[in-house]
C-alpha cells in the first residue's frame, strides 16, 4: 500500500468478548494487511485501553488459529493476571 509509511502497519480487526468470572475482556484479533507483525493474525486481549502482556497474545496463519493460541494461552489464567502491573514504589517515567 503506497499510502503507508514505511514502518506502519494496517491491521483488519475481529473483536471477540470473553466474560470470565462476571468480567469482560476484548480479544481483537488483527489480519495484517501491510507491515510486520508476529503473524498474519495475532489475537490480542484487552481492556480497550490496556493490552496484555505479550506472553498471552495468539499467533496464527487464520483468524481461528490465532485466536485459539490465545485462549489456550490464558486458559489458567485470571484476568487480573493478564494485563501488565505498576509497581507503586517506582519511579514514574515524564
Amino acid at each position: 500500500m503506497s499510502s503507508l509509511r514505511a514502518n506502519d502497519i494496517l491491521t483488519r480487526v475481529s473483536r471477540y468478548n470473553l466474560i470470565r468470572n462476571q468480567r469482560l475482556i476484548y480479544i481483537d484479533v488483527h489480519e495484517r494487511l501491510a507491515g510486520q507483525l508476529a503473524g498474519q493474525y495475532v489475537a490480542v486481549p484487552n481492556l480497550v485501553n490496556i493490552v496484555a502482556r505479550q506472553e498471552f497474545q495468539g499467533v496464527g496463519d487464520s483468524e481461528a488459529d490465532a485466536l485459539e493460541d490465545c485462549l489456550v494461552k490464558i486458559r489458567s489464567y485470571d484476568i487480573e493476571d493478564l494485563f501488565p502491573t505498576t509497581d507503586p514504589g517506582a519511579p514514574e517515567n515524564s
